[in-house]
């Protein structure tokens, strides 16, 4: 099991819920080598996959919205899994919904998504998929409350996350 230190907690608490998810993503990370793949995968469990895949959606649809998430191959790992479930288990209601909204998006056009682009092609994606929009808008309103939510899980139930010493 990934460890973590009590005082590492203690700090990355001090600093804010996105920190202290990161304080465990950034385990689960050095622990597959910064890259995820179907040789290490087992590596983490359940919980800590859905975890990952919080901070992936976190990251990419606030820089560059689903279709970055999707083009940076994130696509499967967010829709193909049941991450909104475990979202929902998290408490994270609103942005499971949204994934599930946004997954219906994905899975009606994944080939056009998934499929490699120039530069220009991509930026076009960000018109072609425009309905993505109104998904990411609604999660940038609720982002540091849903952060803030499954961060309080991961603190009430460590022991799912990490071994923590």
């Amino acid at each position: 099991m990934i460890q973590i230190t009590k005082n590492q907690i203690a700090d990355s608490l001090k600093k804010g819920a996105e920190d202290y998810i990161n304080l465990y993503t950034d385990a689960y990370l050095a622990e597959v080598d910064n890259e995820l793949n179907e040789d290490n995968m087992q590596k983490l469990n359940g919980h800590q996959h859905a975890l990952l895949a919080y901070r992936y959606f976190r990251e990419e649809v606030n820089y560059g919205g689903f279709v970055q998430l999707i083009q940076n191959g994130y696509g499967g790992y967010i829709f193909d899994n049941p991450t909104a479930k475990a979202f929902k288990i998290f408490g994270a209601n609103a942005t499971a919904k949204l994934i599930y909204r946004a997954k219906e998006i994905f899975d009606a056009n994944r080939v056009e998504l998934e499929r490699d682009t120039t530069d220009e092609e991509f930026n076009a994606m960000y018109v072609d998929f425009e309905e993505f929009e109104e998904i990411e808008e609604q999660y940038f309103k609720i982002e540091k409350a849903q952060t803030a939510i499954i961060a309080q899980y991961v603190d009430d139930n460590r022991e799912l996350f990490a071994e923590i010493v």
